[in-house]
C-alpha cells in the first residue's frame, strides 16, 4: 500500500540532506502516517484508515461522517 493519507492525500515529497560540508544527497520526506479505527454510527461499522497527523485532526474537528463523505465526494474510493 503506498504511503499515502486517506483523508489529506498528502504523500512523500523529495530534497536533500545537507551535511556539515554542504555535500547534498536526496532523500524522502515521509508523511506523519498512522493506521487508526474509526466507528461510523451512521453505518453502524468500523473502519481502518491510514491517516496523517493533520488528517487525525481534522477527523476530531469536523467529525468522521463528515470527513468521509468529503472524501468520497472528492473521488476518493479508499474509504
Amino acid at each position: 500500500m503506498a504511503r499515502v493519507c486517506q483523508i489529506t492525500g498528502k504523500k512523500a515529497m523529495t530534497g536533500n540532506s545537507v551535511s556539515h560540508s554542504n555535500h547534498r544527497t536526496k532523500r524522502k520526506f515521509n508523511s506523519n502516517l498512522h493506521k487508526r479505527r474509526f466507528y461510523i454510527p451512521e453505518e453502524g461499522k468500523w473502519v481502518n484508515l491510514l491517516v496523517s497527523a493533520k488528517g487525525i485532526r481534522t477527523i476530531n474537528r469536523k467529525g468522521i461522517s463528515a470527513v468521509i463523505k468529503e472524501a468520497r465526494k472528492n473521488g476518493n474510493t479508499l474509504v
